[in-house]
C-alpha cells in the first residue's frame, strides 16, 4: 500500500491530476480483497471489478513498464468490458489505449473558480431551509443521491455502506455537507463540499431530487457551498463534458475549463 501511495503521489506531482480515483482508494483501504494488484518497482496496476488503474513513476516512463503491467492486468481481467481512466488525458495513456484495443467513451471536465471572484446574492426559496448535515439525514442523502444520479455509472452506486465509508475519510466535515430541508422529514437536495487542502476545495456532489428540479435549487445549493468554501484560494469541480445544463450553471458562477484539464475514460 505504501509503494502504491508513493508512486501515485509522484505521478500527481508531475501530471497535475491524481492518477487513482477515490473509489479505488476506498476499495484498497476498506475492501482489499476486491482488488487485484500487479506491481513493478516503478509502477502498479489495480483491478477493481471492471475498473483498471495503471500508474508508472514519472522518472521510469518510456521503458515499457506500463505496457507490461497492462498486459498482466488484461490477462487476469474478468470477462466483459474493462474501463480505465486517463486522469490527465496523458498522451502516453492514449497511445497505450490505442495499441491494446481501448476506445475513448467519456470525457470529464475539471472546472475551476478562484474564490476571490465575487459571488451572486444567495436567495433561498421559502420551501426549504439550508442547514448542515445531521446523522439522521443519512437515508435521505442516499435516496436523493440515487434518484438524482440514477443514470450515472459511478455516483449512482452510492449506498448506505458507501456513504459511511466516505464519511469515515479524514476530509469529511458535516458542516460542509449542506442540505435543503423541506421540513417534512425529506430533503430536496444537497451540496457536499470537500477540502483537499487549505488552498484547494471542491464542489464534490450537488444532487437535487428529481421531484424538485426546475426550481433553481441546484444553483442555490452550489452558491451556499461556495460561500462555505470562501476561505480557500480555488474551488474545482468535475462535470461530464456533454452535460450542457450543468456546465451553463457552473460557467455562470465563474467556473472555467482549460482543454488540458480533462479526464478521459477508455473501454476495451
Amino acid at each position: 500500500m505504501r509503494a502504491v501511495e508513493e508512486i501515485a503521489a509522484e505521478a500527481e506531482a508531475v501530471d497535475g491530476a491524481a492518477p487513482v480515483d477515490e473509489a479505488i482508494w476506498r476499495a484498497l483501504r476498506h475492501h482489499p480483497e476486491q482488488v487485484r494488484s500487479f506491481h513493478d518497482d516503478d509502477g502498479f496496476a489495480l483491478l477493481v471489478g471492471p475498473e483498471l488503474s495503471l500508474v508508472v513513476r514519472p522518472e521510469a516512463r518510456g521503458r515499457g513498464i506500463g505496457r507490461a503491467l497492462l498486459g498482466q492486468a488484461l490477462a487476469e481481467a474478468p470477462e466483459g468490458t474493462l474501463l480505465a481512466w486517463s486522469h490527465a488525458d496523458h498522451p502516453a495513456a492514449a497511445a497505450l489505449a490505442a495499441t491494446h484495443g481501448f476506445e475513448s467513451i467519456r470525457a470529464l471536465w475539471v472546472m475551476r473558480r478562484p474564490t476571490a471572484m465575487p459571488l451572486p446574492e444567495l436567495v433561498v426559496p421559502r420551501t426549504v431551509t439550508l442547514r448542515s448535515y445531521r446523522p439522521d439525514d443519512a437515508s435521505e442523502v442516499v435516496r436523493v443521491n440515487a434518484a438524482a444520479f440514477a443514470a450515472h455509472p459511478e455516483q449512482g452506486r452510492m449506498d448506505a455502506e458507501d456513504l459511511a465509508a466516505r464519511m469515515a475519510e479524514k476530509w469529511f466535515d458535516p458542516a460542509g455537507l449542506i442540505v435543503a430541508d423541506a421540513g417534512d422529514g425529506t430533503l430536496r437536495g444537497f451540496h457536499w463540499t470537500k477540502r483537499h487542502s487549505p488552498q484547494l476545495a471542491e464542489v464534490y456532489v450537488v444532487a437535487i431530487d428529481p421531484a424538485a428540479q426546475g426550481q433553481g435549487l441546484g444553483k442555490v445549493l452550489t452558491l451556499a457551498g461556495l460561500r462555505h468554501l470562501a476561505d480557500a484560494d480555488e474551488v474545482l469541480l468535475y462535470v461530464e463534458s456533454d452535460n450542457a445544463p450543468a456546465i451553463a450553471v457552473y460557467s455562470g458562477l465563474g467556473f472555467t475549463h482549460a482543454p488540458t484539464d480533462t479526464h478521459v475514460q477508455y473501454r476495451c
